[in-house]
């Protein structure tokens, strides 16, 4: 087994590609390759990963003889893709106009997201984790922090250098620099919950103040509205309607400036 973890290596195949591959989770796949031998796998899985490296059986002399040179790793990685895609065939996304790498990564996230759904313990953790990177994707573009602090965290966990800028530079450093203090302060017991309480107060009068103003600005968006169609003798916003209705809101908000 220890044979077979270096060709995989060697070919630079992903325990995540594997897991896409063979059907399984990527625990599962950590867990197959901890096994004294390919032949405790169960049947059809080791099938399959013989096929992908065109071997007759899993015995470590046969895979020890594998020269891999570049024909063998083309052919390993058509037959890995193709397996991938057929894995995918019922995936409902559009990713039409999108590069390889792009596909390649939304794969691994649609992914890994089932695989955080379906196989863990934590299930209902996990969703509304997953539900909360859903909203944070849709604010991304309006809090421009939200890309810092995904910098940050990927750097922090090793997969993207200290030093390496893909935002504004000049905010992205500095916001490092202040979330790297806030949570060596919270990481070694410097903030006390009554320390933040204060913090927290004037956090949630924010959230709220926000919200109370959201839920201002969509009632008299509403009543605008209503008065338009009133004006213009429209029972109801549609289609056919909707450029002259927004034209006389937009008319009846002038009038109070």
């Amino acid at each position: 087994m220890e044979q077979l973890n270096k060709l995989l290596q060697e070919l630079g195949i992903s325990k995540v590609r594997l897991a896409k591959y063979l059907g399984v989770s990527r625990q599962m796949v950590y867990n197959y390759l901890e096994l004294e031998s390919i032949n405790k796998w169960p049947k059809e899985k080791k099938i399959l990963l013989l096929k992908l490296l065109d071997i007759e059986d899993g015995e470590n002399g046969t895979i020890s003889n594998i020269k891999v040179n570049t024909d063998y790793l083309l052919a390993v990685e058509n037959r890995l893709t193709e397996g991938v895609k057929e894995a995918s065939e019922n995936d409902y996304l559009d990713l039409k106009g999108l590069k390889k790498e792009e596909h390649t990564l939304i794969s691994d996230i649609t992914f890994l997201i089932k695989e955080k759904l379906v196989e863990s313990s934590n299930h209902e953790e996990n969703f509304y984790a997953l539900q909360y990177v859903y909203h944070m994707l849709q604010s991304m573009d309006n809090a421009p922090e939200i890309k810092y602090l995904l910098a940050y965290l990927s750097k922090s966990m090793g997969f993207t250098q200290p030093n390496v800028f893909k935002f504004n530079e000049d905010k992205q450093f500095i916001f490092e620099g202040i979330i790297y203090s806030a949570f060596n302060l919270y990481n070694n017991g410097g903030a006390s919950r009554n320390k933040a309480t204060i913090c927290r107060e004037r956090f949630v009068k924010e959230i709220e103040s926000k919200n109370e103003e959201k839920l201002s600005r969509t009632q008299q968006l509403f009543t605008v509205k209503v008065q338009a169609l009133r004006e213009l003798g429209y029972s109801q916003l549609n289609n056919d309607n909707a450029a002259e209705v927004f034209e006389k809101i937009a008319e009846i908000e002038s009038r109070k400036v």
